[in-house]
């Protein structure tokens, strides 16, 4: 009895943060981020968000996959899919921590009206930025796309469990 009481003291008091993004395609920028912050506490959630604004070339699915496959070497990270708010997910979830990545001035302006708007929806959640390294600081997913689109190399801007993925349905999204 005590150790069952223990160990939902333990649980209930771990230190939760998410994730979120739609990583489509996941990229190393988002995988060093992702490691970083999973350092930072005893769970991770990965959020794949909805965005009505933007058109996917992958489905949710392949998303999450593309998560698993570069992600398996971390344990305590757990990868899920939303079409609610993000600050709406971490309140249900008990997350009182946020991780944004921050690569420019235009992310800076996105990031800064997103967590304005989460502070007035739930001020207990706190945004965390994570700059990426100096080797990830220009990539973007629409980066990757258009690499593919030219027949570009994506090696040092993709996961390399994931790149023939990544170009195989790219390269079927533009009639290649």
């Amino acid at each position: 009895m005590i150790f069952q009481l223990s160990l939902v003291i333990i649980i209930t008091h771990m230190k939760k943060g998410l994730y979120p993004g739609s990583f489509d395609p996941l990229t190393l920028g988002h995988l060093d981020v992702i490691e970083r912050a999973s350092e930072l506490v005893d769970v991770l959630h990965i959020v794949i968000a909805d965005n009505p604004s933007k058109k996917f070339s992958f489905t949710v699915e392949e998303r999450i996959e593309m998560i698993k496959k570069t992600t398996s070497h971390l344990k305590n990270v757990l990868i899920s899919y939303t079409s609610d708010l993000v600050v709406r997910y971490a309140d249900k979830h008990g997350i009182k921590i946020l991780f944004r990545g921050l690569r420019n001035i235009a992310d800076y302006e996105n990031e800064y009206m997103l967590y304005q708007f989460n502070r007035n929806l739930n001020p207990d959640v706190e945004t965390v930025v994570l700059f990426p390294s100096s080797r990830n600081h220009f990539v973007s997913s629409s980066s990757i796309k258009e690499l593919v689109y030219h027949d570009a190399d994506i090696s040092l801007y993709v996961p390399e469990e994931i790149i023939d993925l990544v170009i195989s349905k790219l390269s079927r999204k533009v009639g290649k």
